[in-house]
C-alpha cells in the first residue's frame, strides 16, 4: 500500500469495466430479445453481448486480484464489503429457492381439481427417491466436509492439503452433475408436465446450476491456492466459496424431501 495513505480504505482507480459490463449486458439483453422474436442478427448480438460480458467479468476479477493478492490494498476492514455482501448474496438466494419449495409445497399439499386432486397429479409416474435422488442427496454434505477440510488447512499453513481437499470437492461435484445428468435422461415427465414437472425441473435444474457455479468458483480457488494466493490472513474468497458450499448443500435437502421424498410415496 502507499506509504502516505492514513486510512484503512481502498480508493480504487478509475475503471472502465463497469461501464463496459453494463454495455454487455445490454447487448445480451437486446439480442436475447431479437434472437426469441426471430429478428435478423438476434443471435449475433446475443452471441457479442456474452462474450462481451465475459471478457469484464475476467479483467475485472483480475485487477480485483492484483489489488488484494499483490498491491495490499485490501485491509481487514475492506474486507468486511466482501463479506456483507456475499452475506446479503445468499439471503437472496435463500428467498429465491423458498418462492420454488413453497410452490411445490402448496401443490402436494392442496392439490387441486386441475391435476386430479391427488399428488403426484395423476398420470404423472414419479422417480424413486432411494435412488439416484437420495445418492444426489448424500453428495453435497460431502462437497461441503471437504471444502471446510481444505479451509482448516489454509488456517494451519497446510497449503498441499487445501489444494487436495478443493480436488476432492471438485470432484464430487462433477459426480453430482454427471447423476443429476443422468436422472434428468431417465425422467418420465417433463418441464411442462402439470405443476410437478415444473417445479421438479426448475427446483432440481437452479440446484444443479449452482453446483455448477461452485465447481467454478473451487477451481479458482483451488488454482489461486496452488499459486500461494491464499493465505490464513487472506482468504475472502475462499470463504464465499465455502459459504456458497454449504448454502448448496442445505437446499439439497428441500427438493428431496418436498418434490422426491413426498412425491414418491
Amino acid at each position: 500500500m502507499i506509504e502516505s495513505q492514513r486510512h484503512s480504505y481502498h480508493l480504487v482507480d478509475p475503471s472502465p469495466w463497469p461501464i463496459s459490463g453494463s454495455l454487455g449486458a445490454l447487448a445480451t439483453t437486446v439480442g436475447g430479445v431479437m434472437y426469441m422474436h426471430s429478428f435478423q442478427g438476434g443471435a449475433t448480438l446475443l452471441s457479442l453481448g456474452l462474450i462481451f460480458i465475459l471478457y469484464t467479468m475476467f479483467v475485472w476479477w483480475r485487477d480485483v486480484l492484483r489489488e488484494s493478492t499483490f498491491e495490499g490494498h485490501h485491509t481487514k476492514v475492506v474486507q468486511l464489503g466482501p463479506r456483507y455482501g456475499f452475506i446479503l448474496f445468499i439471503v437472496s438466494e435463500v428467498m429465491f429457492f423458498f418462492a420454488l419449495f413453497r410452490a411445490s409445497s402448496h401443490s402436494s399439499l392442496a392439490p387441486t381439481v386441475e391435476i386430479g386432486g391427488i399428488w403426484p397429479p395423476k398420470g404423472i409416474a414419479v422417480l424413486d427417491p432411494w435412488e439416484i435422488p437420495f445418492l444426489n442427496t448424500l453428495i453435497p454434505p460431502s462437497s461441503g466436509a471437504a471444502v471446510t477440510w481444505a479451509h482448516h488447512a489454509i488456517l494451519a499453513g497446510k497449503e498441499k492439503r487445501a489444494v487436495y481437499a478443493l480436488v476432492a470437492t471438485v470432484s464430487l461435484a462433477l459426480v453430482f452433475t454427471g447423476f443429476q445428468g443422468m436422472e434428468y435422461y431417465q425422467a418420465p415427465f417433463t418441464i411442462s408436465d402439470s405443476i410437478y414437472g415444473s417445479t421438479f425441473f426448475l427446483a432440481t435444474g437452479f440446484h444443479g446450476f449452482h453446483v455448477i457455479i461452485g465447481t467454478l468458483f473451487s477451481i479458482i480457488c483451488g488454482i489461486r491456492q496452488y499459486l500461494g494466493h491464499l493465505t490464513k490472513e487472506h482468504h475472502v474468497g475462499f470463504e464465499a466459496a465455502a459459504w456458497y458450499w454449504h448454502f448448496v448443500d442445505v437446499v439439497r435437502l428441500f427438493p428431496f424431501v418436498s418434490i422426491y421424498w413426498w412425491g414418491g410415496i
